[in-house]
């Protein structure tokens, strides 16, 4: 670099990551705040946890409820690419419905997502907020592309979309509850994904 450059306070010297900053800030953040949950955790610990300064993590992300944003939406994201990706492979809608439950449920079987995000009501923007539900909308609308599908062959009735869409992903924030001794509604992952869908199934399609 020239003696005449000089460079933003915080930035990272791209040249030594191996993974891009932003991203490797990003996954850190994600793993706190699903953890600790949002109140609990502070930039210093996001820095800590990915390995850079207070500084560098500033120099990509404003505040702390903008890192959060960011995180809730890339999470989203990934999410919606592994169900379509899941909602793309053979089988029935009933078989991709289980699959998707499963690998969700052993994805956040950890996290209490409700709890986290109920808590940064007071502490994100409105936009900030509308930022997350947006990124939850999308994928919403993931789901509701398959179901349209499903409809539109005949391999179910038609029903409501966005009811039908919004009561299964109901049903599967329900398959991350834990009683006050911290055990789930059934002994495994699998068990309760199936009882989610064969539930689901029986009340949305029972023809």
């Amino acid at each position: 670099m020239d003696k005449g450059q000089r460079k933003a306070p915080g930035r990272p010297r791209t040249s030594e990551q191996k993974q891009p900053t932003y991203e490797a800030i990003l996954q850190s953040a994600a793993t706190l705040f699903m953890e600790f949950g949002y109140q609990r955790v502070s930039i210093d610990d996001v820095a800590h946890q990915a390995g850079v300064t207070k500084a560098t993590v500033y120099y990509y992300y404003e505040t702390k409820a903008d890192l959060f944003t960011k995180t809730m939406e890339k999470m989203m994201e990934n999410i919606s690419v592994q169900m379509e990706k899941m909602l793309e492979e053979e089988g029935t809608l009933y078989e991709k419905l289980l699959r998707i439950t499963d690998a969700h449920l052993k994805a956040t079987f950890h996290i209490d997502l409700e709890s986290i995000l109920r808590e940064t009501k007071t502490s994100l923007s409105d936009n900030q907020l509308k930022a997350t539900q947006e990124a939850e909308e999308a994928m919403n609308t993931t789901l509701e592309k398959a179901f349209t599908r499903a409809m539109e062959t005949g391999e179910v009735p038609d029903v409501p979309l966005k009811f039908a869409v919004q009561t299964y992903v109901t049903l599967l924030r329900v398959g991350n509850y834990r009683d006050q001794e911290n055990l789930p509604l059934f002994p495994t992952t699998e068990e309760t994904a199936q009882a989610i869908v064969d539930f689901y199934w029986r009340g949305m399609f029972p023809n």
